[in-house]
This record gives C-alpha cells, sequence and structure tokens, in this order.
C-alpha cells in the first residue's frame, strides 16, 4: 500500500468529517454541536466545540492509543462511560450473554472481538468510523487476541458481512454495532437472533430513527433530537441521561438490568415515561 493511501475518516461532534492522513490530521469540518457536557468530561476534554479543540482531542488519542496508526492499541480494561457500546458489549461478553462482537476498527475495518478487554479497547474511545485504511500491525494484533478481521486487504466495513463471519466461525450469541437503518434490517432479514446497537445517530432523519426503533435492540442517544423524541418515548428502559442509551427490546434491556445487577455502583430505580432527561444535554440537538 502506498503510503498516500493511508487515509482515515471519522466523525465526531455532530457528524463534523476528520481526515487522518499518514498519522495527522489533515482535515477538521465545523462541528455541528455547541457544547457537550460528555465530551468536557474526555481524558482530552473538549470544552469548547471550535475545530482547533477537535483537533486537538484527536491528535491526543493519536498520541495516546496510535488511533488510525500501526500502532493502535485494541485492549483496554479500563471503563469510560459506564452504559455506552463498547461497555455494555465488553460487560455482555464477560457475562456470557454475548460470545462476539462485530465492531469497527480503524486499521482493521469490520472485526469480530471474543474478548471484553477488546471490545472495550476497539470501541471505547473511538468516535464514528466512516473510512479506514489497513494496517497489518494492527490486523496482527486483533488476531493475536483471538479476534477476527473481516477484509485484511482493504479493511472494509460491512457490519452484515461481519455478523456472517461471526456465525460461520460458530458464534451463536453475536451482537453488532450499525449506524445505518438499511443495516439493521439486513442483519435482523439473515441474522434475527443478534442483538444490534445503533450507534453514531446524531442527523438521523425522523424515518431512520422509526426504523432503528422497531430493527435495533439498542440505541444510544448521541446528540439526536430525533432518537430522543421517537425512540425514546418506545424504550423499554433508559441508562443514563446526558447521552441516554435505549433499551428497545426486552433483550437490550436485560442487557442493561444485567449489568446494574453485577455492579457495585449506587443505582436508582423507578417507572417512569421515557425518555427522562435533564438540563445537561448537548446542544443544539440535531
Amino acid at each position: 500500500m502506498a503510503i498516500d493511501e493511508d487515509e482515515h475518516i471519522i466523525e465526531a461532534i455532530g457528524r463534523s468529517r476528520i481526515v487522518i492522513r499518514n498519522g495527522r490530521v489533515v482535515e477538521v469540518g465545523e462541528p455541528r454541536i455547541k457544547d457537550c457536557p460528555l465530551a468536557k468530561r474526555f481524558a482530552y476534554p473538549i470544552r469548547d466545540m471550535g475545530t482547533d479543540s477537535v483537533k486537538a482531542n484527536i491528535e491526543h488519542r493519536i498520541k495516546s492509543f496510535g488511533m488510525c496508526t500501526p500502532d493502535r492499541e485494541v485492549i483496554d480494561n479500563r471503563e469510560f462511560v459506564g452504559f455506552s457500546a463498547s461497555e455494555l458489549l465488553s460487560f455482555g461478553l464477560k457475562a456470557g450473554i454475548i460470545d462476539a462482537a462485530v465492531l469497527a476498527c480503524d486499521g482493521a475495518g469490520t472485526v469480530v472481538v471474543t474478548k471484553p478487554a477488546m471490545a472495550q479497547g476497539v470501541g471505547g474511545r473511538m468516535s464514528g468510523l466512516f473510512k479506514t485504511s489497513p494496517h497489518q500491525t494492527v490486523i496482527e494484533r486483533i488476531e493475536n487476541e483471538g479476534g477476527f478481521v473481516l477484509d485484511h486487504k482493504h479493511a472494509a466495513m460491512d457490519q452484515v458481512a461481519g455478523v456472517a463471519l461471526a456465525a460461520d466461525r460458530g458464534f451463536e450469541k453475536i451482537a453488532v454495532t450499525i449506524a445505518h437503518p438499511e443495516v439493521a434490517i439486513a442483519i435482523r432479514q439473515i441474522h434475527p437472533e443478534t442483538l444490534i446497537f445503533a450507534v453514531h445517530v446524531t442527523g438521523l432523519t425522523l424515518e431512520e430513527v422509526m426504523v432503528l426503533s422497531s430493527t435495533t435492540d439498542l440505541i444510544t442517544g448521541c446528540a439526536s433530537k430525533t432518537i430522543r423524541e421517537v425512540a425514546g418515548p418506545r424504550a423499554l428502559i433508559q441508562a443514563g441521561i446526558t447521552i441516554p442509551i435505549f433499551g428497545m427490546t426486552k433483550k437490550g434491556k436485560e442487557l442493561i438490568l444485567e449489568k446494574i445487577r453485577m455492579s457495585d455502583e449506587q443505582v436508582l430505580i423507578k417507572p417512569t415515561k421515557l425518555p427522562s432527561l435533564g438540563d445537561q444535554q448537548p446542544t443544539p440537538l440535531v
């Protein structure tokens, strides 16, 4: 692969386009979000939503764990946010609720992970991955830790094929993260028992959210107004307030409740109408 082909595109802060080429941030789109309470609690906080602050945060990720470089770390045992996709799927693997998780990883594309620490290492500090280039060292790191990579040559991202790969490898309790409604539909039709977790949903249309609400088990609220308005009232359970996670099915609800049951943290549980939102929300919601 020619060095100028080493390009990674991620979306963050309301789908702002960020391009990383050869380990350097070369483009940062104007953020659509002006304030996010969660971003202020990042390991490298984004206190204002200007392009310079976003760029500095991405550069910190590159430096601290090798994001979008051949040095990309894929194992991490730290919990960053109690009920994010990576934490819930990592817990699900640890508890035996799922036996494989299909994720997107920079430097590898669609991957199947089987270890809790890899689910957290791959997804815990990653924003929405739109495009990536293969790094053989990252692919080898994943496979040496018991994971599987769908496409060694191009690092393609294809979650439908990723679920099929997990099934072909003999896994039966499969979870997958998806960002597009049509992907959720395809997986539900081909592998109906898959636990589907919708992520990176900021900016989706009403029609797209309606589809996700009826085809997925879990949905993150991100900075989406439509998710809060449409998925929230249909959810069986909500975890978190600032960036809520909505459990849309009994399977999704059970994963959240089991994580709560196994935790030593204090929690408040009460019947209520959803969504339950405080005044600390990303602004604007889009």
